[in-house]
């Protein structure tokens, strides 16, 4: 596949906090429907058509594919034909990665040695982003931050995130590297959907009162949220398949929020968007959200998620609406 001239022709690329990096309004995440849960040259086919519909960043973690790590060796025989530096590729550790007792948290040894086996993985000298993946309650906060100070002065990482940390925790961060004039906390990733509003007390008022960028994971609610579980479990489903690394279940598919899903289905035909597009634009709606984090294991669901981009704005009628139905 060419890289095409006018990639960056029409996607809207929004500012991370008060920092100066720019991120695609939707990124392309390679957890689930990437990596190597997808046959090698189909994952190819994915990122290049993501990239060529001006998709720059790409989320991967130390945990990501069958067995951890694959997603990110995957990934790294992808990158040789793509411009590096005109790409933001982040990564992140915590997660059980190996055995022993520093084979996950968020220790200085884990975060460390993580990266420099992220960094061999993906055949670079550095990532544009780490991440802390999630909180370690067993470890001082200060801890993890200054192993992310450290990466970034070793010039393995330019900006520094988390994932998964609410209040108080996201807001402590902050202050912790602002007092010690440590990298600043660039972005925060965090679960966010339409059905699973919980951020907008815990991680949205703290990203816009400090400047820090949020990239949205899970829009869908790993698919929910795309309507194709309303009439029964697809066979070629990542349920059905049976994909592991926290992948959706069908306990989580009650008729109550089946219900719910039919509902906000009829208000996206109102609309003219499909219930994913309304889903992504819906995330996007505020400011503070950075990037929408999607994931793909076909092209054509990568062009269907940037088709989102063509009607972003609510009425005060449809948002009414929508709140009403995730409220009943």
């Amino acid at each position: 596949m060419t890289l095409h001239p006018n990639r960056y022709a029409t996607m809207p690329y929004r500012r991370c906090g008060s920092s100066g990096l720019l991120l695609p309004a939707i990124s392309l995440g390679l957890w689930q429907g990437t990596g190597s849960y997808v046959e090698a040259g189909m994952s190819k086919e994915i990122v290049l058509t993501a990239f060529n519909a001006g998709i720059t960043h790409f989320d991967l973690a130390n945990n990501y594919g069958s067995p951890a790590g694959a997603s990110e060796t995957l990934f790294g025989t992808i990158l040789k034909d793509l411009p590096r530096h005109e790409l933001v590729i982040s990564t992140k550790a915590g997660h059980l990665m190996w055995p022993g007792p520093h084979g996950q948290g968020g220790g200085r040894k884990h975060i460390l040695d993580s990266c420099e086996q992220s960094l061999r993985r993906l055949g670079l000298d550095h990532v544009d982003i780490f991440y802390s993946h999630c909180m370690d309650p067993a470890t001082p906060l200060e801890e993890t931050l200054g192993a992310l100070e450290t990466l970034v002065r070793q010039g393995k990482a330019i900006y520094t995130g988390i994932s998964k940390y609410p209040d108080p925790h996201f807001t402590r961060a902050v202050d912790i590297v602002s007092q010690r004039q440590w990298a600043p906390i660039t972005i925060h990733q965090p679960y966010y959907n339409m059905l699973d509003r919980t951020i907008e007390s815990t991680v949205l008022p703290t990203a816009r009162r400090e400047g820090v960028g949020v990239i949205a994971f899970s829009v869908l609610a790993q698919g929910i949220l795309s309507g194709k579980y309303l009439e029964g479990i697809p066979g070629d489903s990542r349920i059905a398949r049976g994909m592991g690394n926290g992948a959706l279940s069908a306990e989580r598919l009650a008729p109550a929020a089946l219900e719910k899903v039919r509902k906000l289905a009829s208000v996206a035909t109102t609309r003219g968007q499909s219930l994913s597009q309304m889903a992504i634009a819906w995330v996007l709606r505020d400011p503070v959200v950075t990037s929408a984090l999607t994931g793909a294991s076909r092209p054509e669901q990568v062009l269907d998620s940037v088709r989102a981009l063509e009607n972003l704005v609510f009425s005060t009628e449809e948002l009414a609406r929508i709140d009403a139905i995730l409220a009943g």
